[in-house]
């Protein structure tokens, strides 16, 4: 007599993902493989990441890849092997795309906020200070900045508001008439008649005024016709409405003269 092999046929009758393991003679146990759970008759994989996100960070996603095992990916927003997660700081690298006058502040969900720092106006992308200092951050108007700092007029620094009418740069550097306004000292008189006191006069509030009065004292003319608005029937905005925390700048192409 030979002892009957029960594992000889269709593994035993175990799973296929099962070793089937001969005990006494025409018995067996069935063994799950590794990975696998169940009684041998019935093997199911394991899914490491049923439980306790399969070791995980609790800012990681936990990837099944075979049977009892996983992969770790660190969500969006976290930087790590998947096991440790740590935040990305949307601030920390250039200010979190804020404007160099703001405040960055990371928020939950890997978002930021943009808020402009005190004595600026804006979205927190694009911040804005007094119209004097923002003379000085575009070249169209850098020039007449240099004009005011040299002879120490600051008028435009103070609360307001203002209405500012900028001579460009180019046209400040090139009307000879510059040099010899500087050499009989009445500079200062030719810039104050730019500025318009007590209003800050936006490009639709100008389509509708004749006159307005400037720092320097002499009044400057306004018209409007076939949409160019004109100075003293001369001098045209060509650019507008630039909104500082104390007025707003008008780019002109001509100087005013008082």
């Amino acid at each position: 007599c030979s002892a009957i092999d029960a594992c000889k046929t269709s593994n035993g009758g175990c799973s296929t993902k099962a070793e089937c393991r001969r005990t006494t003679p025409g018995n067996r146990v069935c063994i799950c493989n590794a990975g696998y759970t169940g009684d041998g008759i019935v093997c199911i994989e394991i899914n490491p990441c049923l439980e306790n996100n399969g070791g995980c960070d609790r800012n990681a996603e936990c990837t099944q890849t075979g049977p009892n095992q996983a992969v770790c990916n660190c969500l969006k927003g976290y930087s790590g092997d998947g096991k440790r997660c740590t935040y990305i700081s949307l601030c920390s690298q250039n200010n979190g795309g804020c404007s160099e006058f703001a405040i960055c502040n990371d928020t939950e969900l890997t978002e930021r906020t943009c808020t402009c720092k005190d004595n600026y106006i804006g979205d927190g992308f694009k911040c804005r200070g007094n119209i004097f200092q923002e003379l000085l951050r575009d070249s169209n108007t850098s020039r007449f900045y240099f004009h005011l700092e040299a002879l120490s007029i600051r008028d435009i620094a103070g609360p307001g508001p203002f209405t500012l009418f900028v001579p460009r740069t180019d046209v400040l550097n090139s009307d000879p008439r510059v040099k010899n306004w500087i050499a009989r000292g009445v500079m200062a008189q030719v810039l104050r008649y730019h500025m318009v006191g007590c209003a800050s006069l936006m490009y639709n509030d100008l389509t509708t005024i004749n006159n307005v009065t400037s720092l320097h004292g002499d009044p400057i003319h306004i018209s409007y016709s076939q949409n160019s608005l004109v100075l003293n029937n001369k001098a045209e905005v060509i650019l507008s409405d630039a909104v500082g925390t104390n007025g707003v700048i008008h780019v002109i192409n001509q100087i005013l003269v008082p």
